[in-house]
């Protein structure tokens, strides 16, 4: 071999080596900015507008989008790790509203507050809890409160912390929230949003990070669009009245006008109440949008929250009903999940939309 092919020889390899490590710093670089991406999530700017507002609407400060050709969801980590939208824009529809938009609470309402969201999270307890305080395996166990405006703890404290993005694609995303340091429930949580068609499922986990057996409990608190035709069908055989306190009193057989066995329209006046013995399953029906909505949830209670002259209502699929902790027989009775450090609780709620009256 000549000395001339050898240094060509030479040549071409050396050229080979810088390219492949030219390839390999654009594969690090693109892995950085993936990794970026998902640590720091996208958020509303004049390069991003667009992924924020639908048409005619104002930026919503959505964090993080999923879509597909059916649904889109707009969530907002920072804010309890819950959406603020759920929009259907199948059959080549405009977006047309399945939860309650964010901009559409009260007008005092602060942007921040959760409960302005269309949905978030349950954990590590839904609802109030009487006195802030609950026996348990012979202790009291005391609840602080978690909001200047309500006179007992309210839904755990998930829905009103930030949230950290673990992993997002294009129709999922996983988000996780460290409360080891939390009193009296010390936890982990993980919160998975997937889409798949026209459905969206929601998946809710919670682990004992603290040194001592307790009972938890896990929901999802939706704001679903009212109309004044919106249809509910969510059998369900008991429920617990509420006192003024918006606390359970005594479990009765569910009235017929609230039995929800079938597509039956919302009450007008004000229901605040935990419905048990629940399949599972419910529907809700917009003739006016010719839309329905198939909920399924592995829980056996649900809160029916109807305000009266508003344009959404509640329908909370949960594990637990209101104050299970204080209720006769305990937690361990009312659906909730005594769990010892360490172990782990997981719900799935699934939303399935679809037209009707075509």
């Amino acid at each position: 071999m000549s000395a001339a092919h050898t240094d060509l020889s030479a040549a071409r390899a050396s050229e080979t080596r810088r390219s492949r490590t030219d390839a390999g710093n654009k594969r690090a670089q693109t892995r950085s900015a993936k990794l970026a991406a998902i640590v720091q999530p996208v958020r509303p700017g004049p390069g991003t507008s667009a992924i924020a507002r639908s048409a005619g609407d104002e930026a919503r400060g959505a964090e993080l989008t999923l879509a597909n050709e059916h649904l889109r969801v707009d969530l907002a980590p920072s804010r309890g790790g819950g959406m603020t939208r759920f929009d259907w824009h199948g059959d080549g529809r405009a977006p047309t509203p399945i939860f309650r938009g964010c901009d559409s609470g009260q007008p005092a309402q602060d942007e921040t507050d959760p409960n302005g969201l269309a949905c978030y999270p349950l954990v590590p307890f839904s609802n109030r809890i009487g006195g802030a305080r609950f026996q348990f395996e012979g202790r009291e166990v005391a609840v602080p409160r978690n909001r200047a405006d309500e006179r007992l703890p309210i839904h755990g404290d998930g829905w009103l912390r930030a949230w950290r993005v673990a992993d997002r694609g294009e129709h999922h995303a996983t988000l996780v929230l460290e409360r080891e340091r939390a009193k009296p429930h010390a936890y982990r949580a993980t919160l998975r949003y997937a889409l798949d068609g026209p459905a969206l499922t929601v998946t809710l986990a919670v682990e004992n990070a603290g040194r001592e057996a307790l009972p938890f409990g896990l929901g999802l608190h939706p704001f679903l669009a009212r109309d004044d035709d919106t249809r509910l069908a969510a059998a369900a055989s008991g429920l617990w009245l509420s006192g003024d306190d918006w606390l359970p009193q005594r479990h009765v057989p569910a009235p017929a006008a609230w039995v929800f066995g079938v597509a039956y329209p919302l009450p007008g006046a004000l229901v605040n109440h935990a419905f048990t013995q629940w399949s599972g399953r419910a529907s809700v029906v917009w003739p006016r949008r010719r839309l329905s909505l198939t909920i399924e949830a592995d829980a056996d209670y649900y809160v029916l929250y109807t305000p009266p002259g508003e344009d959404f209502f509640c329908f909370e699929p949960v594990d637990h009903p209101i104050n299970a902790v204080n209720l006769p027989g305990g937690a361990s009775e009312h659906g909730m999940t005594v769990l010892a450090p360490g172990e782990r609780l997981t719900r799935a709620f699934r939303f399935t939309v679809e037209p009707v009256g075509r």
